[in-house]
């Protein structure tokens, strides 16, 4: 499947355009590919609840791409935790081929997709981890502490930060988006130094807040 150069094509450019990148039709293609696969695969294992094409490109494909705002240039670690269908990770390696990439997902069909995706779309330097955060060890799947750990999944902000606090090296960061009860969480977060930003998902009104919390060598609490 290929999108047509109106509609669905159009919403993803436009999206990518307004989030300052300059898609080739190498990652368009890529996009088209990771869109047909998913609905394909969603049929039999549910992955996500969002069916819609123009949907799946704007609130999954460009939503997942707001966490490349505060990810700096050049090669670093990435843990995506709760990866479900590959959001945010496989988005941000189509844009970003050089990060190293772990998605770490439990479910077993969520992970046999994930491994399915990677190998469709060709990408490398990513593993997928079939494991639980809490089951995640640096030394055994990951080899070496991550620069960062973000996720989309349904975790708030304290709880993200303790559970995968163990794979971060000190001095990375935890990225989480929110939405506008974004203060009330982190007034529960403790003693935790972060940056929030505040970024609008492209072709939709409504708004993103991305927390950007800094690692450090005693958890909070």
């Amino acid at each position: 499947m290929v999108f047509p150069e109106s509609g669905t094509a159009r919403i993803l450019k436009d999206g990518l355009f307004t989030l300052g990148f300059v898609p080739s039709d190498e990652k368009i293609i890529a996009f088209s590919a990771y869109l047909s696969e998913l609905k394909k695969w969603n049929k039999a294992c549910n992955l996500t609840g969002i069916r819609n094409d123009e949907d799946i490109v704007i609130k999954h494909f460009l939503d997942s791409l707001l966490y490349l705002e505060p990810i700096p240039q050049g090669i670093i670690r990435v843990a995506d935790i709760g990866s479900g269908a590959g959001f945010p990770g496989i988005p941000i390696k189509i844009l970003r081929p050089e990060i190293e990439m772990y998605l770490i997902e439990p479910s077993g069909k969520k992970a046999a997709f994930l491994r399915h995706i990677t190998r469709q779309l060709k990408i490398g330097k990513i593993e997928i981890i079939e494991k639980r955060i809490e089951e995640t060890t640096v030394h055994g799947e990951l080899g070496a502490p991550v620069d960062i750990a973000l996720t989309r999944a349904l975790f708030d902000i304290k709880e993200f930060v303790l559970k995968a606090a163990h794979i971060v090296k000190p001095g990375g960061v935890f990225i989480l988006s929110k939405g506008p009860k974004v203060k009330e969480e982190l007034k529960k977060a403790g003693d935790l130094e972060y940056e929030l930003l505040k970024i609008p998902l492209p072709q939709t009104d409504i708004i993103r807040y991305i927390v950007v919390a800094k690692a450090k060598s005693a958890d909070i609490v």
